[in-house]
């Protein structure tokens, strides 16, 4: 090897030694002013109630890398209790630890020629989230100064703060609501979170193609369950994923049902308290106001799909109901009532089966009524009132399989700026064999549909809290009931069925005088009665009327049911004391001549 070269490699060897050694100094003795300026950054944004601890760092500027481990940002108890004193203390707390806090390839060259720093990963070990929310009405009343941005609390250091990419493994969440001394607790685990792009500076907090500063944040839990502290339900769901630059949620496999059997649940209720069991395959929100639901607690989105699921719905008239006034009440006006402002676009539904069931309170048992693979849209779901001033309605454009026999599509439009709940509904059922509604007449009423054809039926009503009104127009042929006794037999109520489908229904619509009958409803409310029974009522009084049974023949020709009822029972019992008569007369002759039994 040439002289040259001996040099040209020494020179070179030597510089790398002293940037090593420069660089191993400034590792040094720039980690008490790093730790100083983190410790005034927390504590300048958040008013001193955080303390932000760890066991160690390790700081390298030549690859531009930083280690802390145990790291812990943690309120202060003392401060806070000062806080709340002076009535300045915040509804949430954060208690926050991690195994360690890795930051990789930062430019210590940019930090130092423009004060601007760049990052290329954060990475996040296993952190331990707790959150702890306690009310204090003061925050809703005070005015109070606006809070320092994150920019405005490092911007005496630091003129900006760019990452490309943030990691989060393994994130235990626990969330802590106090509520006059107690405490009720929410815990997810496993959480994967991932944020890309995040800028701190002067406009970005402004920027609207970002949610807090970033341009996504994606959050994936793998599972979660939670049962209600009322000690009757439960809310799981097997994935939940959020990704802020599409705008989109997606929940799978949800469920909310009863922790207990149905024998349980009514004996633990010890009243007629309706069983609601929901499932949904499929809960996804699209272009979600992340930011609006963030900050205000609002529900801003352009859609809402419900795919691929169930509703349960079971009553127990085995137990007292306690009569509630249920004015008001309907599924619009309760919508209204929602402090938390709701703009939702459109709601989809797909395949969704719907089925009430009750238990019989007099024969012990069970009716059930199917909607089955209901399908629609509703659309304008909101309660802002400035929206609803250019339209104050709230439609729903629904179908399904009633008794997964006959294609009912059902319309509603309900007026959400109405003081008396104004609503209508129309709607029609295809074809379908009238006897499949046995599956909630016999259990319920113990009668049975022996024949009939339905060829359609249409209907539009219109109402209020208080009354409804319209016309009900039902198509049918080869009518026949059965009216059963308590064991289910129709041989003892032979005569009556009888009665009723000669004097009491017409077997057609048109009837045998080729005359239609048309139910004009007119229904007024029982105000104990909720919104849904009194639509079916409402539409039950068209079935009536139709099927030829005005209110004042249906109370004659019953008492003449009645009447006839009596005076078979009446002949019954004479038939019997004259057998019995009979029978006895035989005896005594039997006795005065001496036979022998």
């Amino acid at each position: 090897m040439k002289p040259i070269w001996k040099w040209v490699i020494g020179i070179f060897l030597s510089i790398v030694v002293a940037l090593g050694g420069i660089l191993w100094y400034f590792s040094r003795n720039w980690r008490p002013l790093v730790e100083d300026k983190l410790a005034a950054v927390v504590k300048n944004s958040s008013d001193s109630l955080y303390r932000l601890t760890y066991d160690d760092m390790d700081l390298n500027l030549a690859l531009g890398n930083v280690t802390l481990t145990n790291v812990k940002l943690v309120p202060d108890s003392v401060i806070y209790q000062q806080m709340e004193t002076a009535q300045k203390a915040p509804d949430n707390r954060y208690d926050i630890r991690l195994k360690s806090l890795k930051i990789k390839r930062f430019g210590i060259l940019d930090v130092l020629r423009s004060r601007k720093l760049n990052i290329r990963s954060i990475s996040f070990d296993s952190p331990d989230i707790h959150v702890i929310h306690k009310y204090h009405s003061y925050n809703d009343t005070l005015a109070r100064p606006p809070r320092k941005t994150l920019y405005e609390s490092f911007k005496d250091v630091l003129t900006s703060v760019n990452v490309q990419d943030i990691q989060v493994d393994d994130v235990s969440f626990k969330y802590t609501k106090i509520d006059q001394g107690k405490s009720s607790d929410v815990s997810l685990k496993n959480i994967q979170i991932r944020v890309h792009d995040v800028l701190i500076d002067e406009t970005s907090l402004a920027d609207t193609t970002r949610f807090y500063y970033t341009k996504l944040v994606e959050v994936a839990v793998p599972g979660f369950t939670y049962e209600f502290s009322d000690g009757f339900y439960m809310a799981k769901f097997d994935e939940l994923k959020i990704n802020t630059r599409d705008q989109n949620i997606l929940l799978t496999n949800v469920h909310y049902k009863p922790v207990m059997d149905r024998t349980a649940y009514f004996k633990k209720r010890g009243k007629n308290v309706t069983m609601t069991t929901l499932h949904f395959d499929t809960l996804r929100a699209e272009k979600l106001d992340f930011q609006k639901l963030v900050e205000n607690q609002q529900v801003i989105a352009e859609k809402v799909q419900i795919k691929d699921g169930s509703v349960h719905l079971f009553g127990d008239k085995r137990f007292p109901k306690t009569p509630v006034n249920q004015i008001g009440q309907a599924p619009h006006q309760k919508l209204m009532r929602v402090k938390s402002l709701v703009r939702l676009d459109t709601v989809i539904v797909e395949n969704i089966d719907v089925v009430y069931g009750e238990m019989s309170g007099k024969f012990h048992r069970e009716g059930t009524i199917t909607f089955d693979q209901a399908s629609g849209r509703l659309t304008n779901v909101t309660n802002d009132s400035s929206a609803l001033k250019t339209d104050k309605y709230l439609r729903a454009d629904l179908r399904a399989k009633i008794m997964n026999r006959g294609n009912l599509h059902a319309k509603f439009a309900f007026d959400m700026l109405s003081k008396n709940g104004a609503h209508s509904y129309s709607g029609s059922v295809g074809p379908m064999g009238a006897p499949a509604f046995n599956k909630v007449l016999y259990p319920l009423l113990n009668v049975q549909v022996a024949s009939g054809n339905i060829r359609g039926v249409r209907f539009h009503i219109e109402g209020t809290d208080h009354r409804s009104w319209g016309d009900f127009r039902f198509d049918y042929n080869n009518l026949k009931i059965d009216l059963l006794d308590d064991q289910g037999q129709k041989k003892s109520k032979r005569a009556l069925s009888f009665l009723v489908n000669q004097l009491i229904i017409n077997d057609s619509n048109p009837d045998a005088n080729e005359k239609y009958h048309v139910g004009k409803v007119n229904h007024r409310r029982v105000p104990e009665h909720t919104f849904f029974k009194n639509l079916w009522e409402s539409l039950l009084d068209g079935i009536k009327q139709t099927a030829g049974i005005s209110k004042e023949r249906e109370a004659q020709l019953m008492g003449t049911a009645a009447k006839a009822k009596n005076t078979l029972e009446e002949t019954e019992n004479t038939v019997k004391k004259t057998k019995s008569f009979i029978k006895k007369l035989f005896k005594k002759d039997e006795e005065e001549s001496g036979v022998e039994k």
